[in-house]
């Protein structure tokens, strides 16, 4: 398994977004614009990585379904929440925003055994 660039830079805005949902959490009492924020850094960058693996070169054995299955449920996730976020006027919000972070990692890590075998 190849963990490139790719891993690593989802990780880091995984996380941060994650850390800075729960400090949100923490400190507001309704959702943070810095939670909202954080969410659009996950989608624009899950969108820049589904861009990436529709342009790049395909290996015989490449991904199929599965892999673009990963794909569309990780674009859906950040406006899931953000919807939530903006409908529930809760400090909880931006604890349902925490959640996004964590979970893209866990689904980039999973893309990557996938794209590379």
């Amino acid at each position: 398994m190849i963990l490139d660039g790719w891993f690593y830079t989802g990780a880091v805005i995984g996380i941060l977004s994650a850390i800075i949902c729960i400090l949100a959490t923490i400190i507001r009492d309704h959702p943070a614009d810095s939670s909202i924020i954080s969410l659009a850094a996950v989608e624009l960058f899950l969108v820049v990585y589904a861009v990436y693996a529709l342009i790049s070169p395909v290996p015989l054995n490449g991904p199929g379904w599965e892999f673009w299955g990963y794909i569309i449920t990780g674009l859906l996730l950040p406006p899931i929440a953000f919807f939530w976020g903006i409908t529930d006027k809760t400090r909880w919000s931006n604890l349902v925003m925490a959640a996004i972070g964590p979970t893209i990692l866990v689904m980039i890590h999973r893309l990557q055994v996938i794209w590379h075998g």
